[in-house]
């Protein structure tokens, strides 16, 4: 397909300028080789696709939660034109033979870009190790999000082999010793005043300590997932200036939200928690200051019964793919909390160059992966119009200032909701 867009503010090289942009043969072009088809769009931002380096795909195993199909229809819908998916499936890709079953998938139903994850360990059952070596030409790196490694000499051994890899550990990190089963919330205030058992925040930062202890001895690259805590932050990024290779995510819940914000309502049940606003603020602290590298949604569907128990018994696991970008720009880049152009590079170039994925910066030559993005939309999030199988997000009903108006992968419009178009 030939595309010209005209009229909007192009993320060009890295930097925001007034300028048309073309594309021919699903890459960006000075001029296209035949008569393009003219998009006009006023007032909007054109940048890089988005990238998600922390989706829950759900397929192969578990269809009834979310589809490839439908999942990266919903990461079209939000800008996003690459995702990368957790391995907590069935089969669990720990092996190459359990990992083409996810890549046959991907190649007959994915919408935009999918990278998937292999396995740390066996099943994700954190006794062996899964087959490193046969998994990584294939994989975006190793994790087993959902559940930390707990034993540190099989971490470490995970580590020494990732690290001659050339892949990164991703790590959901979790010390279960210091969980108390049960837990709903966060273990603060607000855990108290409503009879919850809260999730001690000491149970993430403390295995990120010990993980980090680990990258001094292996050199292994690794990546924090799903930051929480304001110790976490602190150690990541003490970490860094140590020069260790060293980055993490955190997401929009994260940083827009905290405990005292709650309603005893399944779609506010994820883990890690929505912590104290000290949390949230060191959280946003680190995203302005380059401690917290990417803002990933952790998308994670469950059905609508599996959400309907409340903050004690639904299950973990909130949607973000098609709220991500409105409700930050609303609630951070609008009132002047975060630059914009910091939000766009924590949303796809920063993901892009931690894991070595194509694209990044809008450029001649480059894949026409990208985004465009109405900053002038008012309107109001409404779960039951989400392309998700997923409806459980906190931000159901929020009112936002800025839509995903047009996702365009490999130069192809995968997703668009303009108000006007020209052909």
């Amino acid at each position: 397909m030939s595309l010209l867009l005209t009229g909007g503010t192009v993320f060009w090289k890295g930097h925001f300028q007034n300028m048309d942009l073309a594309m021919d043969q699903g890459r960006i072009v000075s001029v296209p080789q035949e008569a393009p088809s003219v998009i006009s769009l006023p007032n909007c931002l054109i940048v890089p696709g988005f990238v998600d380096v922390h989706v829950h795909l759900r397929e192969p195993g578990f269809s009834y939660k979310e589809t490839i199909s439908t999942g990266t229809a919903a990461a079209a819908a939000g800008g996003y034109t690459a995702v990368c998916a957790m391995p907590n499936l069935s089969p669990v890709p720990d092996s190459l033979e359990h990992l083409r079953v996810q890549q046959e998938l991907i190649a007959r139903h994915a919408k935009v870009r999918v990278y998937p994850y292999g396995s740390i360990t066996q099943g994700e059952q954190g006794s062996e190790l899964a087959d490193l070596a046969a998994l990584a030409p294939y994989v975006a790196g190793f994790s087993d999000d959902g559940r930390g490694v707990q034993s540190e000499p099989l971490m470490r051994r995970a580590m020494e082999l990732a690290k001659k890899l050339e892949r990164p550990i991703v790590a959901h990190s979790e010390d279960e010793s210091l969980l108390s089963p049960g837990w709903a919330v966060h273990d603060g205030d607000f855990a108290r005043r409503h009879g919850l058992i809260g999730n001690n925040p000491e149970s993430e930062w403390r295995q990120v300590e010990r993980d980090l202890r680990l990258v001094r001895e292996t050199g292994c690259r690794y990546h924090v997932c799903h930051v929480s805590t304001k110790e976490s932050v602190a150690l990541i990024r003490a970490a860094k200036a140590e020069g260790l290779p060293v980055s993490c995510e955190t997401g929009p819940h994260y940083l827009v939200l905290c405990d005292e914000d709650l309603l005893d309502e399944g779609r506010f049940k994820m883990n890690p928690p929505i912590r104290s606003a000290a949390d949230r603020d060191a959280l946003v602290e680190g995203l302005l200051d380059g401690t917290v590298d990417c803002i990933a949604t952790d998308h994670a569907p469950h059905s609508a019964e599996e959400k309907s128990e409340g903050l004690r018994g639904s299950l973990n696991g909130i949607v973000g793919l098609e709220t991500a970008f409105p409700v930050l720009y609303t609630q951070l880049v609008r009132p002047g909390v975060l630059p914009l152009d910091t939000l766009i590079r924590a949303l796809c170039v920063a993901p892009r160059r931690l894991f070595g994925l194509p694209g990044g910066a809008l450029d001649e030559g480059a894949d026409a992966d990208l985004a465009v993005l109405d900053l002038n939309r008012p309107h109001m999030i409404d779960s039951g119009t989400f392309r998700s199988l997923g409806r459980a997000t906190p931000f159901d009903g929020w009112g936002v200032s800025a839509a995903v108006a047009m996702t365009i992968c490999g130069g192809e419009i995968v997703y668009h909701d303009l108000p006007t178009r020209e052909a």
